[in-house]
């Protein structure tokens, strides 16, 4: 009893007595518990770090003009002026314009002349690199040496060769038997000779994506089609073709998008009257139509509603690309 007492007095207790419980003390995070907070915020905010300056290059200098272009064509803007409304009125003046319809329809032949062509050179190319020929490295970089020609030097090349009084091609022509052509001022000559220009850039570039997806086809289906008495010609057809459709089809979609933006190879043909397209307008494509009402104009809120026609012409190409390829996965054996 007088152990107990002198206990509860503050004496010290006696041997046999358990010890006082000692109240925990409240103290911060430790050191491993704030290492492993910094470790999962790591995990959480390095992917956004590492993906934010596309997002944010892609906002500055993407997200941002398409918007304020699709403000613009809605309005009445000229170089150095204020903006006013419109409304619709710049997409409605568009249709019934005839320069606007002249240089669709330029797009879409010179289009035609180039993709086809262009497509159907590069698969025959890309089949004859696909064999074991001697010198086949060289053979592959000559076919994108075009490629890496700047298109100013390849145009005005081009342009000298196309030139009616004293180019090449007329002497080839006069050679032959035929009348000089004039390359540039009749519609057809001028948009072939473009066209070209064109064909001969992206030819050897087509040609390397299709011998990239020529090489992923396997040997074992070639060497059946063999084995049934198929011969060359037949396996590309039934055997090369059919593996490499969806290739072909990008291939198709992205010569077709080039030839709606095409704006370069026109402008620097047609010299003094290229942004124009030549002194009739015959060679004249949408970008070159843009250009001229944006910046010789100064119309920029129609030269903005060219632009988003533009988008939407390209928004329709993706549109059936995507309808094809969902049909073609879908069809049986695809």
């Amino acid at each position: 009893m007088a152990t107990s007492l002198r206990a509860r007095d503050g004496g010290s207790p006696s041997p046999g007595a358990p010890p006082s419980p000692v109240p925990p003390r409240r103290t911060g995070p430790t050191a491993a518990a704030r290492r492993t907070r910094l470790y999962r915020w790591d995990l959480k905010a390095t992917p956004y770090a590492f993906v934010a300056p596309f997002f944010l290059t892609f906002a500055a200098f993407g997200l941002f003009p398409l918007l304020y272009t699709g403000w613009l064509s809605l309005h009445r803007v000229e170089l150095g002026g204020d903006a006013r409304w419109k409304g619709l009125e710049n997409y409605t003046d568009l249709a019934t314009s005839e320069f606007f319809w002249n240089a669709l329809a330029n797009t879409f032949t010179i289009g035609v002349l180039s993709t086809v062509p262009q497509l159907l050179m590069a698969l025959g190319l890309a089949h004859l690199l696909n064999y074991r020929l001697r010198a086949r490295g060289f053979f592959r970089v000559a076919v994108l040496a075009p490629y890496a020609t700047s298109i100013a030097a390849a145009t005005l090349v081009f342009a000298q060769l196309f030139n009616t009084d004293y180019g090449m091609i007329n002497s080839l022509l006069g050679w032959a038997g035929f009348g000089p052509v004039d390359w540039e001022a009749s519609k057809w000559p001028a948009q072939i000779a473009i066209s070209t220009i064109v064909i001969w850039r992206w030819t050897g570039y087509n040609a390397l994506i299709y011998l990239a997806a020529m090489q992923a086809v396997p040997q074992d289906l070639y060497e059946a089609a063999a084995l049934d008495g198929a011969s060359r010609w037949r396996q590309f057809l039934s055997v090369t073709i059919p593996s490499i459709r969806p290739t072909i089809l990008f291939t198709v979609i992205v010569s077709t998008i080039g030839a709606t933006q095409l704006f370069g190879e026109p402008m620097l043909y047609g010299g003094s009257v290229g942004v124009s397209g030549g002194s009739g307008n015959q060679f004249q494509t949408l970008s070159l139509l843009m250009y001229e009402k944006g910046w010789v104009t100064g119309a920029l809120g129609q030269a903005s509603a060219i632009a988003w026609v533009m988008l939407l012409i390209l928004l329709l190409v993706g549109g059936v690309q995507a309808l094809l390829s969902r049909s073609h996965r879908t069809k049986p054996g695809s």
